[in-house]
């Protein structure tokens, strides 16, 4: 089997370059790039596993890079966000583990139901986080237990919307700031990126070269995308994402349940 590029013709490696790049703009600006990423890898071809693994290395471009970023300006203190780290790591290489044993049909059945359950989370949680509270206020080490492991397996499991996850979190159950909690939210979502990589790579499910190929689709997109935030950026193009996350993944469901 080429873990490269398998049998790919040279047009569908450059749509999904360019899917990449679409999906870092959106991501830098919105968020939720992978629920355009994820469906449209399984709509090439790709085997469920194989198109989890190959959305963890190009997803792994903007989350180190944005990490690198927050880590030079002393935005996050790492000696403090340690346990949440160590328990993110595992819970993303026990989810990893999992989708590596899961039967491809079965994953071909929950993959699109668990993208549009996270749609629409991304359409209501404006709405609803502020009403979920700081009445819970969790600490470090309760964070890292509870957050930490739930989300990072997901992440392994699954992937889209876990930054938004870890966001929420910091923001409802500690109190943190938009700014701290989203640096901590980078680190931990690279965290689990490359836990969740490093447990595929050896399980030959990553295709490395379009991975790799995405991968610079995705930092030049992020880099655009970033340049063009605008505050109208989330009113826009969320709606846009969750809608093409429903369809594709509508597709998917009536092609494997049906």
């Amino acid at each position: 089997m080429d873990i490269f590029f398998l049998d790919f013709s040279l047009a569908t490696i450059i749509l999904l370059v360019f899917v990449a790049f679409v999906a870092g703009i959106i991501d830098a600006i919105a968020g939720g790039g992978g629920l355009i990423t994820v469906p449209v890898l399984l709509l090439s071809g790709m085997e469920p596993a194989q198109a989890l693994a190959t959305n963890k290395l190009q997803g792994c471009a903007g989350t180190l890079s944005a990490s690198y970023h927050f880590i030079k300006r002393k935005v996050v203190n790492l000696k403090a966000l340690l346990p949440a780290i160590i328990t993110t790591a595992v819970g993303s290489a026990v989810g990893t583990l999992l989708v590596s044993y899961l039967d491809r049909s079965l994953l071909f059945k929950i993959i699109p139901v668990i993208l549009i359950a996270v749609a629409l989370f991304f359409l209501f949680i404006h709405r609803i986080q502020p009403y979920i509270s700081s009445k819970v206020q969790l600490g470090q080490l309760g964070f890292a237990l509870l957050i930490g492991t739930s989300v990072g397996f997901y992440d392994g499991l699954i992937g889209p919307g876990t930054g938004s996850f870890f966001t929420t979190a910091y923001l409802c159950l500690t109190g943190a700031t938009l700014i701290n909690a989203t640096a901590n939210t980078k680190i931990l979502n690279a965290t689990s990126n490359v836990a969740s990589l490093f447990i595929f790579s050896f399980t030959g499910h990553v295709l490395w070269g379009i991975g790799l190929a995405m991968a610079v689709g995705q930092w030049l997109g992020a880099q655009l995308g970033a340049r063009l935030v605008v505050s109208k950026g989330n009113v826009l193009i969320r709606p846009l994402v969750i809608l093409m996350c429903l369809l594709i993944s509508s597709k998917l469901i009536y092609e494997n349940w049906l």
